[in-house]
């Protein structure tokens, strides 16, 4: 749906977010990794009954998940022609500054992708697949409405801002959930 929505924009549009969508791709797959393995690593040590052991872990890898992140939007924010050159040919100018836009936007926040990530992956861990389907409907059902909502108002640029508005609220009900349910999700652990 949103692929629809930003096609209505325009065939510089549609370039635009087609490199930068493979740009993007390259940024956050670590983390995307990081969050399976972190999975597999919770799991082992649900399994073994190391409540601590998954504590550590977990804050072992929201540092890991941050820094990593960070870097990468930092990295994003200052290379973005350089990247977005890869893909579009340099006399593209439109095409480039629309995708530098979209990374601009969209990149500065890879904190809350991987931290969405992280959620999926102790979420699946902890037998609790079902929060990581909820937490997916409200990343992607965020972009989605507020692209939809919002583009008519303030053009593309909407759209942009919708991705990483749908991982922040899904990344605040991901930690709130965890809050809530800590206590007895540890206690299952050592029983």
């Amino acid at each position: 749906m949103v692929q629809g929505l930003v096609n209505s924009f325009g065939t510089t549009i549609m370039a635009a977010f087609a490199a930068a969508v493979k740009i993007d791709s390259f940024a956050y797959m670590p983390a995307q990794e990081y969050g399976n393995a972190f999975s597999t690593f919770v799991a082992q040590n649900v399994g073994a009954c190391k409540k601590d052991r998954v504590m550590q872990g977990i804050k072992c890898a929201i540092v890991t998940i941050i820094i990593y992140c960070g870097l990468a939007s930092l990295v994003l924010w200052f290379m973005a022609k350089p990247l977005m050159q890869i893909f579009v040919d340099m006399s593209e100018i439109a095409i480039i500054n629309a995708g530098i836009k979209y990374l601009h936007v969209e990149g500065a926040f890879y904190i809350g992708i991987g931290l969405l990530f992280f959620f999926y992956g102790l979420y699946r861990a902890l037998g609790k697949q079902e929060m990581s389907l909820v937490l997916t409907i409200i990343s992607l059902g965020t972009r989605v409405v507020l692209a939809y909502t919002l583009s008519p108002y303030f053009g593309v640029t909407a759209i942009w801002w919708a991705i990483p508005i749908g991982w922040i609220l899904a990344d605040v009900t991901g930690f709130i959930y965890f809050m809530l349910k800590k206590k007895k999700i540890f206690e299952s652990i050592s029983n």
